[in-house]
């Protein structure tokens, strides 16, 4: 598909405080649209904002919010007038031994990466039908092959991928575009909060190239910005993914057998493994849940 011009477009990028999201919305500012950004972090997302080369502005909202999400698409629109391009990035991660993790955590990757993402939907769809634009969801290779002690991050990532697969045939004929965007391990906060647990970082490492680099997050982002532009069905953040589509029916049984072996050869450095969420993301959602059980909100 031939591309289309960013200029004058309005774009909505979630997790837009640091990361995947931060730099997208800066790469697409600088091609001319004006960009709302949404998060949990107000005094980030403001910083962001202001950096912005063209119009901007930044919404405080949990995406597993309906309400406050449903709020946000209406303040979006009224403030810009329309919504053409909505890229659900927000997630968080955690790792390590599924029958030893924090279950609150566990949940908690499931709710931002997979429910999140659907109300994230949910509330732009109508002014994204009135546009007919685009929806940009955010997956992973985690979404294509399987990895041990990262079930959350894994089913999450698949939950998504099929949701966003399942939406583009209900709202094609409305003129909606969906895709899905595919990231190896990329140079951001959330995996090199990942990379400080020794376990996690060695597994990584032990993984077949290419797969077991991380790679930098500028030519990453410049190729969801083409996907944007192409109002790409899939969007590969590094050059290798596309191959992975053709033989992901044979990683379960591979990872099967092989991570059997990498668990047994780790096995008596498990115990201890931090179980919270990962990276300043991470952080951000945790103290922002510990505020709400305080009765407070991080944005007071």
């Amino acid at each position: 598909m031939s591309r289309v011009s960013l200029d004058g477009q309005v774009a909505v990028v979630t997790g837009a405080a640091r990361g995947v999201g931060e730099l997208l919305a800066r790469k697409l500012s600088a091609r001319g649209a004006s960009v709302a950004l949404v998060g949990l972090e107000p005094d980030a997302l403001k910083q962001v904002s202001e950096r912005l080369h063209g119009d901007s502005d930044h919404w405080y909202a949990d995406v597993t919010d309906h309400e406050a999400m449903a709020r946000v698409a209406q303040e979006v629109k009224e403030r810009f007038g329309k919504v053409d391009i909505v890229v659900a990035n927000a997630g968080v991660a955690t790792g390590g031994p599924f029958v030893d993790s924090d279950p609150q955590a566990w949940r908690r990757v499931i709710e931002v990466n997979l429910i999140g993402s659907a109300v994230t939907a949910r509330a732009f769809l109508p002014v994204l039908v009135e546009s007919r634009g685009y929806l940009l969801q955010i997956a992973s290779l985690a979404a294509i092959t399987p990895a041990p002690m990262m079930t959350a991050y894994c089913a999450s990532k698949s939950g998504v991928e099929a949701y966003a697969h399942s939406l583009r045939a209900e709202v094609g004929h409305q003129g909606v575009r969906v895709g899905v965007g595919y990231l190896s391990w990329t140079d951001t906060d959330m995996v090199r909060g990942a990379d400080q647990d020794d376990v996690m970082r060695e597994l990584r490492q032990r993984l077949p190239w290419p797969s077991n680099k991380t790679y930098p997050l500028g030519p990453a982002v410049e190729r969801i910005v083409a996907g944007i532009e192409r109002r790409s069905s899939h969007v590969y953040g590094q050059w290798w993914l596309r191959g992975m589509q053709g033989v992901r029916g044979y990683l379960p049984g591979i990872i099967g057998t092989v991570g059997q072996r990498e668990m047994r050869r780790f096995a008596g450095r498990l115990d201890g493994m931090r179980t919270g969420l990962v990276g300043a993301g991470g952080s951000a959602d945790e103290r922002e849940r510990a505020a709400r059980a305080g009765g407070t909100t991080s944005r007071n």
